[in-house]
């Protein structure tokens, strides 16, 4: 069994099916997503379908990303905002209009149900965005920095290669796990297309929601594959606002 991780994919439900048939991808392998599996291209609806049905043929761990929870609030009846129509929740909106109730309800459940972060047997991290608690996920005291966080990437980013790990001025939050896998910022804004790696984190991000690619990687071995770029994938959409 491999152990494989997803990036960001908003509603590019082509895209994925394109990197787990590039993968090679079996049953008996295990996938971790990323999140931010809405707000984008028009397979939304679609690709929340087979994410459910993948979990019933294989071993999948779906995180919790800043859109799902965007979009569970909406479907929920609970909030609505147009900050977050604008940048991709207006698409899901519009397709959900075509969604039945039961159907709804069923996606409403994989939804509630997403994790807020994974740690393997090899004190391997994977979370949407990041963490700020020096401590660790554990003591997280506001849970939504698991979506939203953008310190714990520009801190790996910021950091001089020629630090160890040993040196007083490392961060703390990198020593508490072997690898931290995230997704949430594009590599392609740092004009990247493939996953990007400062110290122990891991960037799978690479801007399926706007004009780049959906990345898997093995965990162990970092071999990845792409799909063709979301707007090649989908020729008559935008995707989301930058």
């Amino acid at each position: 069994m491999n152990t494989f991780v997803i990036g960001d994919i908003h509603g590019g439900l082509k895209a994925l099916q394109q990197v787990l048939e590039r993968a090679n991808i079996s049953q008996n392998d295990k996938l971790i997503f990323l999140g931010d599996y809405v707000d984008g291209w028009s397979d939304t609806a679609n690709l929340i379908d087979f994410l459910i049905d993948l979990k019933t043929k294989q071993d999948c761990i779906f995180m919790m990303g800043n859109h799902e929870e965007m979009v569970l609030k909406w479907l929920k009846g609970e909030e609505d905002n147009e900050l977050w129509r604008f940048h991709g929740g207006q698409s899901t909106v519009d397709i959900y209009e075509k969604v039945s109730e039961e159907r709804k309800e069923k996606h409403i459940s994989f939804l509630s149900e997403l994790e807020e972060y994974h740690i393997d047997e090899n004190d391997r991290l994977f979370i949407h965005a990041g963490f700020t608690n020096l401590k660790g996920v554990y003591f997280e005291f506001f849970k939504g920095m698991f979506w939203w966080d953008r310190t714990l990437w520009e801190t790996a980013m910021a950091l001089d290669k020629n630090i160890q790990e040993d040196d007083f001025r490392y961060p703390s939050r990198f020593k508490l796990y072997s690898e931290i896998f995230i997704g949430h910022t594009p590599t392609t804004r740092f004009n990247e297309t493939t996953p990007i790696n400062f110290a122990n984190v891991w960037n799978i991000d690479t801007g399926a929601a706007f004009k780049g690619k959906l990345t898997i990687m093995n965990v162990e071995t970092k071999d990845f594959w792409q799909s063709d770029s979301l707007p090649d994938l989908y020729p008559n959409e935008k995707g989301r606002n930058i």
